[in-house]
C-alpha cells in the first residue's frame, strides 16, 4: 500500500512535475530518508509512479490543493517542468494554496532573468523563490547531481539539508552550495552548459583529426581517449567518448558512432550563454565556436551538395602517429583550459554585475561530481583560486601557464595540420587565437580605430598621450 499524507503526518519535500528529471530527483530524495510528495499536472504519472514505489515514503496528490496540503510547512516544492510559460503558470496556480515563507524552487534551465523577475515578485508577496540549477541528466537526478541554487541565503537554509544529501559526493564535499541571490544559480547552470558545449566540440574536433589525418578507426580510439582518461584529461566526457568507441550497431555491426548523422541538437542554454557574454562585454570564443559548430552542422544536405561541388587538399601527413596523437591531447587539454577561463570569466562579469558575490573556487568545486563537465581539470582550478581568490584569468595562473607553456607548441601543430588538411577546427582555433589575443602587448586594432575615426568621427587615444583623452583627425584633409 502507498503511504498517506496521515501516515507519514506530511511530506517533507514537494515535486511537481515527476517525468524523467522529476521521477529520478523524487526517487533520489525518498533515498536519502526524505518523504515526498508527488504531483504532475497535465498527465497522470502519480498513479503509475505510486504503483512502482509502493510502500516508500511518497504521498501521490491529483490536485494541487491536496499536494500543497500533504507538505510541512513551510513548504518545499520543486518545479521539475519545462522552462518558460510552464514556469509562471505553475506558480500562478500554487500562489494561492500556499502561505507566507513557502518556498519555491525552479529546477529547470530557466533564463536567470526570468528568474530574477520571479524572485522579485515572489518575494514581494511574501514567499521564497529558487533557481536552481541541475546537473547530470537522468542519472545524475536519481543518484546524486551537481545542484547550482540562487535565492535568498535564510532561505537555503530550509533546502539545504535535503540539497547536500542527494548531490553528488566527492572528496571535496557534496557538489552543491549557495550561488548567490536570484538568478545567480541559474546563470552558473547556464555557464556551465556552455562550457560542456565547448567541451564536446573540442572532443569532437580531436576526434575528426585523429580519425581523418591518422586513419584511425573506432577501436583505436576507444583505446586513445581512455588512455587521456588516465592522465590531465581526464574526465566524464573523455571517459564517456572512450566507451562511445566500443559499442556495436546491432543491425551492421560497425561501430555505431559511424553510423550517426552529424547533425548535433542543441537546446538553448549555449545560445543564451553568447547572448549575455556580448551584453557583458566577455569575450568566449571557444563557446561561441562550439554553437557555429553545431550549426553548421545542422545544414547538412547543403553541405553535402557544396562538398560535390567545392574540393579541399587532399589529406597528407608524414609525420610521425604517436607524436601526433600527444600532440592532440596536449592541444585538447590547453583548448579546454580556454574554454574553461572563459566561462569563469563571465560568471565573474555577471557576479559584479549583479551584486552576486559568486565564488568562483565553489564552482569548480561542486563541478567536481554530479554534472556532465566533471574532471580532474577542475581540481586544479580549485587550488588555482586558492592560491589566488581574486585570479583574473586562469591563464595567469602558475601551474596552467606552465602547462601550456611547455605544450602550446603541440597545440600550434595540431591547428596547422588541420588547417593544411582542409579539416575544420573552429573551437580549437579560436582557443588559441583567444590566448595568443590575451598574451598579446599590441594587437591591430589601433588600425581598426583610425578606420572608424576616419569614416565616422569616433575618436581615438594616443599611446604616447594618454592624458590628451580621446581625440579626432581630419583624416581626408591629411591624404593626397
Amino acid at each position: 500500500m502507498a503511504a498517506t499524507a496521515e501516515q507519514l503526518k506530511q511530506a517533507d519535500f514537494g515535486v511537481l512535475g515527476i517525468a524523467v528529471m522529476g521521477e529520478n530527483l523524487a526517487m533520489n530524495i525518498e533515498d536519502h530518508g526524505f518523504s515526498v510528495a508527488v504531483v504532475n499536472l497535465r498527465s497522470d504519472r502519480v498513479t503509475p509512479f505510486m504503483k512502482r514505489n509502493e510502500g516508500k515514503k511518497f504521498i501521490g496528490a491529483h490536485t494541487l490543493e491536496d499536494f500543497v496540503k500533504a507538505l510541512k510547512p513551510p513548504r518545499r516544492i520543486m518545479l521539475m517542468v519545462k522552462a518558460g510559460d510552464p514556469v509562471d503558470d505553475a506558480i500562478k496556480l500554487l500562489k494561492p494554496l500556499l502561505s507566507k515563507g513557502d518556498i519555491i524552487i525552479d529546477g529547470g534551465n530557466s533564463w536567470f532573468k526570468d528568474t530574477q523577475r520571479r524572485e522579485a515578485e515572489l518575494t514581494k508577496e511574501g514567499f521564497y523563490f529558487f533557481g536552481a540549477g541541475v546537473s547530470g541528466g537522468e542519472e545524475g537526478a536519481r543518484f546524486g547531481p551537481s545542484i547550482m541554487p540562487g535565492g535568498s541565503p535564510q532561505a537555503y537554509e530550509f533546502v539545504k539539508p535535503i540539497f547536500e544529501a542527494i548531490s553528488a559526493k566527492t572528496n571535496s564535499g557534496p557538489c552543491v552550495t549557495h550561488c548567490g541571490p536570484d538568478g545567480a544559480g541559474h546563470f552558473v547552470k547556464m555557464v556551465h552548459n556552455g562550457i560542456e558545449y565547448g567541451d564536446m566540440q573540442l572532443i569532437a574536433e580531436a576526434y575528426d583529426i585523429l580519425r581523418k589525418v591518422l586513419g584511425l578507426k573506432a577501436s583505436e580510439l576507444a583505446d586513445i581517449f581512455a588512455q587521456w582518461n588516465k592522465g590531465i584529461l581526464d574526465s566524464f566526457l573523455i571517459e564517456l567518448t572512450a566507451k562511445v568507441f566500443t559499442v556495436k550497431d546491432d543491425e551492421t555491426g560497425k561501430p555505431l558512432v559511424d553510423m550517426i548523422l552529424d547533425k548535433a541538437g542543441q537546446k538553448g542554454t549555449g545560445k543564451w550563454t553568447a547572448q549575455i557574454a556580448l551584453d557583458l562585454g566577455i569575450q568566449i570564443p571557444t563557446i561561441v565556436a562550439a554553437l557555429d559548430g553545431r550549426g553548421m552542422s545542422s545544414i547538412k544536405e547543403e553541405r553535402v551538395e557544396v562538398s560535390r561541388q567545392i574540393k579541399g587538399p587532399a589529406i597528407s601527413y608524414s609525420g610521425d602517429k604517436k607524436e601526433l596523437i600527444q600532440a592532440v591531447g596536449d592541444a585538447l587539454y590547453d583548448s579546454k583550459v580556454c574554454s574553461y577561463t572563459q566561462g569563469m570569466r563571465l560568471i565573474k562579469a555577471a557576479s559584479d554585475e549583479y551584486k552576486w558575490n559568486v565564488n568562483l573556487r565553489e564552482m569548480a568545486r561542486i563541478w567536481k561530481g554530479g554534472c556532465i563537465i566533471r574532471a580532474k581539470l577542475l581540481d586544479e582550478i580549485m587550488k588555482a583560486y586558492d592560491r589566488n581568490p581574486n585570479l583574473q584569468s586562469l591563464l595567469l595562473d602558475e601551474s596552467f601557464k606552465k602547462q601550456i607553456e611547455s605544450t602550446q607548441a603541440n597545440w600550434r601543430k595540431v591547428v596547422s595540420v588541420a588547417v593544411a588538411n582542409g579539416i575544420p577546427t573552429p573551437a580549437m582555433s579560436a582557443s588559441l587565437a583567444y590566448f595568443d589575443s590575451y598574451r598579446t602587448a599590441d594587437l591591430p586594432q589601433n588600425l581598426t580605430q583610425a578606420q572608424r575615426d576616419f569614416f565616422g568621427a569616433h575618436t581615438y587615444q594616443r599611446t604616447d598621450h594618454p592624458e590628451k583623452g580621446f581625440l579626432h583627425t581630419d583624416w581626408l584633409s591629411k591624404t593626397k
